[in-house]
Order: structure tokens, then sequence, then C-alpha cells
């Protein structure tokens, strides 16, 4: 058998102590959180709030218009003379040229490209790209031309 107690109706329920209405009331003053000088005390506290020093927000660089407002990055890159030998006699060597036999990938498109020496150029080539003077002189000797 349960017991009756349990299933009678509840007739009264205790109401909640109402905090910060006066000393006497025991949850006067303080309101039940300690000493109301600390963080927790307060009502809210801001998302941000790191208890007094800068917030991280603050360490991170401005957005309006750091770095966006440059001109467009110029990719720059390095090729070296023996990779010429790649071209047939007479060919010209500009950026469209070097996209075709695989020696840049598709997707340079502003770049700055510079020849520098490392083996030898044996074929007569007409380079419209920027070089040093020791690779000028090894495409002239070889029978080609520079044009810039």
């Amino acid at each position: 058998m349960t017991s009756f107690l349990s299933f009678l109706p509840t007739l009264v329920r205790r109401a909640k102590k109402r905090l910060g209405r006066g000393i006497g009331t025991g949850k006067g003053s303080k309101s039940g959180r300690g000493t109301t000088r600390h963080q927790k005390a307060r009502s809210t506290i801001p998302l941000h709030f790191e208890g007094g020093q800068g917030r991280l927000v603050k360490k991170f660089p401005l957005l309006r218009g750091k770095g966006r407002n440059y001109s467009k990055k110029i990719n720059k890159y390095v090729l070296y003379s023996e990779q010429l030998n790649v071209f047939a006699d007479g060919a010209t060597v500009d950026l469209d040229a070097l996209k075709k036999a695989g020696l840049l990938g598709p997707e340079v498109k502003n770049a700055l490209i510079k020849l520098i020496k490392k083996g030898e150029v044996t074929k007569k080539l007409t380079v419209a790209l920027p070089v040093t003077q020791s690779v000028k002189a090894m495409i002239e000797k070889a029978g080609g031309t520079v044009t810039v």
C-alpha cells in the first residue's frame, strides 16, 4: 500500500525569498552574492570583458582598409637559362610561350619573370623577358636576340 500523504494535493507552496528587500529579511544588502565588489556580483558582464585587460578584439588589425587598398600583387618568378632549350629554333619566348611549354602554370597572370644564368642556351631564340647581362650575352652568342 502506498502512503496516503503522497497522494494529497499541495495546498501551500512556499514562495521564493525575495532578494534585496532590506537587511532584516536575511537576503538584503548583498542579496546572497557575497561581497558586491566583484565581477560575479554584477547583473551582466559583457562577453568581451577580460577582467580589465585589453580586449582580444582590440589586438587584431583594423579592417577598415589595412591591406585592402593596395594594387594587385605582382608575383615574381625566376627561370634558368637552361630551361629555354625546350623551345624550337627561332621561337619567341614570352609569358604565353612559357605557359604553353609548361614552364609556368596556367593560373599565372600578373607575373614578373627574370631569366638568370644556369646552364647553357643552345637554341637561336627571341626572348621578350627581363634577363641578366650574362644570359643576354649567352643568347646573343647562340644567335638569338633579347627585346626587353
